[in-house]
């Protein structure tokens, strides 16, 4: 057993792939606390962990649900941010399972990290090894954090005296910036947020997101249609 673990722990990306479930698990704490500071009761932001297992996604709609956003406006929002999901699954197909059974379940398990990590191995089978160690490393720990956050939410109380608030989007804004060094990504997500500060005063929380996600995207499209 002690040489099995050694063995795991000196392949790189067996090891960074668990290491960082355990870090994305602590976001999960984070969603815990302010779903629970949002009203929604503990079974509920489980399940939701559970079964959407996205982070942007669920931030997005427990923030519009708490700003006192409509329901759409929080779905449509959360739908259109797992949207991406759909082109990772695109770029993993060749080292998904083949068969009904398995496929369902990778399916639940593609995410920007383990995607990410995937992506990032140099062979098929390490290719194959970073997905599942990633995936289910996050779902594990991710669910875990936010087991843990529904139980403190009471404890912590209000998630802004203590910075939690920040600590989701200051995450996904270090995500996001390696991805905005071509300037036509960097012009996207400009007019992304120019049109979603600017419909801010004048739309129901959550629609600024859709508004400027939908521009953006089209912009963009159009971008790479003059290459």
């Amino acid at each position: 057993m002690a040489e099995r673990l050694r063995a795991f722990w000196y392949q790189e990306h067996k090891r960074d792939g668990f290491l960082l479930g355990l870090a994305v698990g602590s976001f999960g704490i984070t969603f815990g606390v302010l779903a629970n500071s949002a009203g929604l009761s503990g079974p509920k932001a489980l399940t939701m962990s559970l079964l959407v297992f996205t982070g942007a996604s669920q931030f997005a709609a427990v923030g519009i649900a708490n700003s006192g956003g409509e329901p759409l406006s929080a779905l449509g929002t959360a739908l259109l941010l797992s949207a991406r999901n759909c082109a990772y699954a695109l770029s993993l197909a060749q080292i998904l399972p083949q068969k009904t059974g398995g496929r369902l379940l990778a399916a639940q398990l593609v995410i920007d990290e383990s995607a990410a990590m995937s992506n990032a191995q140099s062979s098929p089978q390490d290719a194959k090894e970073a997905f599942w160690i990633t995936g289910l490393s996050v779902f594990v720990f991710w669910n875990t954090g936010t087991l843990v956050g529904v139980f403190i939410g009471e404890v912590v109380g209000n998630p802004q005296q203590w910075g939690l608030d920040a600590a989701f989007p200051a995450a996904f804004l270090a995500l996001l910036l390696p991805h905005v060094r071509e300037k036509e990504k960097l012009r996207t997500a400009l007019l992304g947020a120019v049109i979603a500060v600017a419909t801010i005063p004048f739309v129901p929380s959550g629609l600024p997101v859709l508004f400027a996600a939908l521009s953006a995207v089209a912009f963009f499209g159009l971008e790479i249609r003059k290459r």
